[in-house]
This record gives structure tokens, C-alpha cells and sequence, in this order.
């Protein structure tokens, strides 16, 4: 049995043993062990085993760890497209030094559809930019160099608190005002008045004022009705929406037919169950949902509208579903997300999805599979305060419907006159594949369908 004070000083031995490995750099450290006669310690850094005499051989677990490999510089390469974009411009939002968080967007790519964004794989410092601003580039293309850090970027420190004020000087008491004058008891003497002509000057002697400091140099100085202009390149979305717009114009047959629908019915259902609807499914109830499921119930009854030719073939393609895009309108330029398989939706889920398609493109989250198909276009210029309008298809559909604003009109209503909520609608479609008996069945039905939503039920 080992005394106590012999294992007690052979653990402290231990402990010298193990720290002086850990301190030195060489391979192989000896040292004796104080407080045990005749032993002697051996450790070797690349072993496990620390004999203490001949007859004890102790086991010991240690692990190396290495630092974080800091400044490595890696290069961001383009992002891969979808199969329809080939290429896009580069708009920078950082410059060579800035300091970037982790998933910090550095760049954005605008292709011909929407916008990819280019976030930092870690935190560091832009090193160099491979692409100018506004270069074309493809999928794979090296973006730029970032030096890693390892950690993000510290934020500012608060400025520090301004000083308190120094205490004021103490103030001389003020001097007690002078006593009051006398109230005068006579009038004042009338001042004579001169005899002498008073000078006069024709305005044409008039001098004008100084005119004010001239600007220093270098700075543009505005003036009064000046007939300047700038030039701004086209972005390549704004590219792609005129290119398509008139090759709409060049390759359809356009017509269009309207009509106007007495909206007192849909706005009654909307007021009265609104508050319901917001509460059970979390979304605000519109007019857009109405109109969606009201097109989706026409074209089911009309399936020629949609449909759509391919050139081609020379086929006409009939479609078995309902994927309708909705005009959206962005500060980069007009977006048409779809909102599939509506006809097997009710008002609640064509909401849900109008919402969330809405807000992706207000944050420019969109992507190309949002916008890809679609076999109708519903586009909503009543928004911005439309009375009338004349829509152009979105290629390839057949046909788009045009909602405008609302305002209240005077209609003949069983004979009298009656003042009603009013909103006039447009069908524009092609005359190749769509006749005008097609196109106003398809017209009326929607109007019918909106005007009392129980013909949707009632499936007439």
C-alpha cells in the first residue's frame, strides 16, 4: 500500500511532467521526479504512455488542436442560372476594402427575368472585384476576391457622451431700471414740411441689387428653366419587358372587347365578412381573389381562351389546367408571378398565394420559377387610380384581362336610375386563335360570376 504522501508527490511530479510538454518544442523531455526514490519520468509527445519506474506505466490522453486558418483569400464565382438565362449584369453594392458580414449581399446579377443577389460566403474584406460594374457575366464567371477574417465585422462603437457643461459664472446682479419719465400732457410739434420738389428717378435709373457670391468652381450651378438631360442605360429586365411587349405586337392578332360590372355585390360580401375572414385565415379579403377565381371558372368554361398556338408546330396546345399570372408592378420594372392550379383553389388559398408572391417581389426575392408558365394574365390598373385601358398579351398566352378602378356611376337599374360602384373591364386576345363570340362569352361570364358570387357556387 503506497503511503499518502508518496502518491500525493507523485501526482504533483505528474503534473510538472505533463506542463513542461506542453510548454517545450522538443520531441523528447526527461525529468526526474522529485519525492520518489530511484524513479525516473519518461513522456514522449507523439505517445500516450508515461513510464514512471519499471513496475507502473501510466496511460495518458491528450489532443493537439490547430488555429483557424485567418486570411485565406477564396473567390466567389457566379451563381448557376436557370436553364432559360444564359447571362446577367453585375451592379456591385460593395466596393474593394469594405468589410462584409457572413451571407452580406456583395453584389446583384439582373438578368432577364429578375435579380439574383450574391451574398459573402464568410465574414472579411473585399480583396478585388473581377467584374466592372455593369459587366456581363455567365454561370460559374469568378465575382471577386475575399480575404476571410474569421469573425464579423465589429459594429461602431457608440460616440461618447458629450462632456456635461461647465458651471455658469455667477452673474453680476443687474442694475435697477431707471425710473420712469414723465407722461407727456401736450402734443409734440408738427415737423414743417419742405417746399423743395421731392427728387424723383425714372425705373429705368433704378440700379439693380448686388447679384449674390458666384459659386466656387467646379460646382454645376442650376438655372432657371434649364433645358438639360441625362441618359440612363436600360436595365436588362426594362430590355426584356420592351422586347417581349412588341414582339407581342408583331407576332398576335390583338383585339379588345370590354365591358363594365356593377361591383355593390362584391363590396357587401367584403364588408360584411372581412373581419371574419382576417380572423380564421389570417389574410385580408380583396377583390383580387374574386376576379382570379371568377377567370378560372370562365376559362374552364371557355378553355379556348386558354389555350395557346405553337408556332412551330403549327398546333393549337389546349391546356387542362389554370395557371394564371398577376401583374405585379416593381421599381425594377413590371413581373407577372403565377399563381398555379386555380381552379382547384378557394378564395382563401388564391389570397395566401397572391399575398406571398406579392411580398417576395416588393423584397426582389422572386425567382425565375415564379414567373415561368402561365396560361392567363389578370393585370390591376384600377390601383393606381385607372378609369380605362387597352392590356397587351403576355406572350405566349391567348388572352389578358384588364381590371381598372372603381368609382361610383350612374346605371339604369330596373328602369330607374341608381347611383353603383363601377368598374369597367377589358379583354384583349388573339383574333388568330380566339373568335369575338368566344372572347365575350368569356368576358360576361367573368362579370357574372363577380357581379353574385353564387353563380361560382352554383356552377351556372
Amino acid at each position: 500500500m503506497v503511503p499518502l504522501w508518496r502518491s500525493r508527490c507523485l501526482g504533483r511530479a505528474l503534473g510538472r511532467s505533463l506542463r513542461a510538454l506542453r510548454q517545450g518544442n522538443c520531441t523528447l523531455a526527461r525529468c526526474p521526479l522529485s519525492g520518489v526514490s530511484g524513479s525516473q519520468g519518461l513522456a514522449y509527445t507523439n505517445s500516450r504512455k508515461l513510464v514512471v519506474n519499471s513496475s507502473s506505466v501510466f496511460t495518458v490522453r491528450y489532443f493537439r488542436t490547430t488555429a483557424v486558418h485567418r486570411d485565406e483569400v477564396v473567390t466567389v464565382n457566379t451563381p448557376a442560372f436557370a436553364e432559360s438565362v444564359t447571362e446577367g449584369d453585375v451592379r456591385w453594392e460593395k466596393a474593394v476594402g469594405d468589410t462584409v458580414a457572413e451571407d452580406e449581399v456583395v453584389c446583384e446579377i439582373e438578368t432577364d427575368k429578375t435579380s439574383v443577389q450574391v451574398p459573402a460566403p464568410a465574414a472579411g474584406v473585399i480583396e478585388a472585384l473581377l467584374v466592372p460594374d455593369g459587366g456581363k457575366v455567365e454561370g460559374g464567371t469568378p465575382l471577386f476576391k475575399l480575404r476571410k477574417t474569421g469573425a464579423a465585422p465589429a459594429k461602431a462603437k457608440p460616440a461618447a457622451a458629450p462632456p456635461p457643461p461647465a458651471a455658469p459664472e455667477p452673474v453680476a446682479a443687474p442694475a435697477p431700471p431707471p425710473a420712469a419719465a414723465p407722461i407727456p400732457t401736450t402734443m409734440p410739434p408738427v415737423p414743417p414740411v419742405s417746399t423743395q420738389p421731392i427728387d424723383s428717378k425714372p425705373v429705368s435709373a433704378v440700379k439693380p441689387a448686388a447679384a449674390p457670391a458666384a459659386a466656387p468652381p467646379g460646382e454645376a450651378v442650376p438655372t432657371k428653366g434649364a433645358r438639360s438631360e441625362h441618359r440612363v442605360k436600360m436595365n436588362r429586365m426594362r430590355q426584356r419587358i420592351a422586347q417581349r411587349l412588341k414582339e407581342a405586337q408583331n407576332t398576335c392578332a390583338m383585339l379588345t372587347t370590354f365591358n363594365e360590372i356593377d361591383m355593390s355585390n362584391i363590396r357587401e360580401m367584403r364588408a360584411v365578412h372581412k373581419d371574419t375572414f382576417l380572423k380564421k385565415h389570417n389574410l385580408k379579403l380583396g377583390f383580387m381573389s374574386a376576379f382570379v377565381k371568377a377567370a378560372a371558372f370562365a376559362l374552364q368554361d371557355q378553355p379556348v381562351v386558354n389555350a395557346v398556338i405553337d408556332d412551330t408546330t403549327k398546333e393549337i396546345v389546349y391546356r387542362d389546367y389554370v395557371d394564371i399570372s398577376v401583374a405585379v408592378a416593381t421599381p425594377r420594372g413590371l413581373v407577372v408571378p403565377v399563381v398555379r392550379n386555380v381552379e382547384t383553389m378557394n378564395f382563401a388559398d388564391i389570397e395566401r398565394a397572391i399575398y406571398e408572391l406579392g411580398e417576395k417581389a416588393r423584397k426582389n426575392e422572386l425567382a425565375i420559377e415564379d414567373m415561368d408558365g402561365g396560361t392567363f394574365t389578370i393585370s390591376n390598373g384600377g390601383v393606381f387610380g385607372s378609369l380605362f385601358g387597352t392590356p397587351i398579351i403576355n406572350p405566349p398566352q391567348s388572352a389578358i384581362l384588364g381590371m381598372h378602378a372603381i368609382f361610383d356611376r350612374p346605371v339604369a337599374v330596373g328602369g330607374k336610375i341608381e347611383v353603383r360602384p363601377m368598374m369597367y373591364v377589358a379583354l384583349t386576345y388573339d383574333h388568330r386563335l380566339i373568335d369575338g363570340r368566344e372572347a365575350v362569352t368569356f368576358l360576361r361570364k367573368i362579370k357574372a360570376a363577380v357581379e353574385d358570387p353564387r353563380v361560382l357556387l352554383l356552377d351556372l
